[in-house]
């Protein structure tokens, strides 16, 4: 059975960082793309971040370039999300996805598995 763990979410101030990480068990995490989306309070679910099996190719949405860095470490199978320079519209909860997928992709629907998500605040 695939299980992801979201963990690393908190309240942090405007401008600050926080590193969440998304631990893994069962054998998916070899073959998989994985990916980091959030969800805001009355708005829809939205890609944030994915990253290739090798971690050479990642890809991120408009809003969090530059300041968040999707990584992994496949022995430790696990995947992080590095969030610089936070801004209070970060706020939302932050979920950890699994993809079949050969290359990494935003398309919610390509992930088959995903974790229980960690709350981001962001205070001004």
């Amino acid at each position: 059975q695939v299980q992801l763990v979201e963990s690393g979410g908190g309240l942090v101030q405007a401008g600050g960082s926080l590193r969440l990480s998304c631990a893994t068990s069962g054998r998916t995490f070899s073959w998989s793309v994985m990916g980091w989306f959030r969800q805001a309070p009355g708005k829809e679910r939205e890609f944030v971040a994915s990253i290739d099996l090798s971690g050479r190719t990642t890809s991120y949405s408009g809003p969090v370039k530059d300041r968040f860095i999707i990584s992994r470490h496949n022995t430790q199978n696990t995947v992080y999300l590095q969030m610089n320079s936070l801004k209070p519209e970060d706020t939302a909860v932050y979920y950890c996805a699994a993809s079949r997928a050969v290359f990494t992709t935003p398309n919610e629907s390509a992930y088959g598995y995903w974790g229980q998500g960690t709350q981001v605040t962001v205070s001004s």
